[in-house]
């Protein structure tokens, strides 16, 4: 039978979130490792371990994210004592479920929940970004962002074996038929009533660039973590990247990306940027 917490997707990570007196969210190391199915707490150290290894290598300090604390909990008896455990930020949370056993249902869950909401946090926390009031300018910043990782993900695509302009043609459809329930570019534009000469990525909004940049980053890091080799897992993994964004974006109630509406073209906006600055 399929265990109940799997059942509740996404949401099961929500509901341990906690937040402390100082107003930042965090989540308990034993609540999580509950979640994430082990048995013992001291099974789940080893994963603990590595995380912070991974968090080292980062170059982030360990202690901002995974913080010493004391959790209350329950004994068979009915009684309750403090047990030794540790206050996690969402990216130790996210940097635990990449070292978890990836063959549980629920890692594979964490690891989509925790990779869309700490990518989506790492936006709205660039600097750049925040400091913008518009949404054309955050469009602006979104879509130059995208061409930057697209240029990146290309370069990951390469290594992985996707080597001609028609190999890549075919890689992007897959991505956007993960993100857009099947569509693949020709399709995307009929929905959207695009000319074929229009790009799709000139007329999203900033909600829908933010899906767009979040599934070429993960895609780039997911090809290069896991040494994909043949363009045809090339291709699935873009997918499968698509596929689980779309799925946090339902999980979360948002509007699938293919039901948003058309923005104007950001070529439209940078001319007339460009032509204030002029005047």
């Amino acid at each position: 039978m399929k265990n109940e917490l799997s059942k509740n997707g996404l949401k099961v990570f929500e509901q341990i979130r906690k937040v402390d007196e100082r107003g930042n969210e965090f989540w308990s190391a034993r609540e999580l490792a509950r979640i994430l199915e082990y048995s013992e707490f001291r099974h789940f150290l080893p994963v603990i371990s590595k995380a912070q290894e991974s968090c080292r290598n980062s170059n982030h300090k360990v202690s901002d994210h995974f913080e010493d604390m004391l959790d209350m909990v329950g004994l068979g008896s009915g009684a309750k004592r403090e047990l030794e455990s540790f206050k996690l930020s969402r990216y130790a949370c996210y940097l635990i479920v990449q070292n978890a056993d990836p063959a549980k249902e629920i890692v594979a869950l964490g690891q989509t929940y925790f990779a869309v909401q700490t990518r989506l946090q790492e936006i709205r926390r660039m600097d750049d970004y925040t400091n913008l009031s518009s949404e054309d300018e955050k469009r602006l910043f979104l879509r130059n962002e995208l061409t930057r990782h697209n240029l990146i993900l290309a370069s990951a695509a390469k290594e992985a074996g996707v080597i001609n302009s028609l190999d890549y043609a075919i890689f992007q459809n897959h991505g956007y038929q993960g993100l857009y329930g099947g569509l693949d570019v020709k399709a995307i534009h009929k929905k959207k009533n695009l000319k074929k000469s229009q790009k799709i990525l000139d007329h999203m909004g900033s909600t829908e660039l933010a899906a767009n940049l979040f599934c070429a980053t993960q895609t780039e890091e997911k090809l290069r973590r896991e040494k994909v080799s043949g363009k045809e897992k090339a291709n699935k993994a873009h997918f499968e990247v698509g596929a689980k964004v779309r799925r946090t974006i339902k999980e979360l109630g948002g509007k699938m990306p293919e039901n948003l509406p058309n923005a104007e073209s950001v070529k439209k906006i940078k001319k007339k940027n460009l032509t204030k600055k002029i005047k």
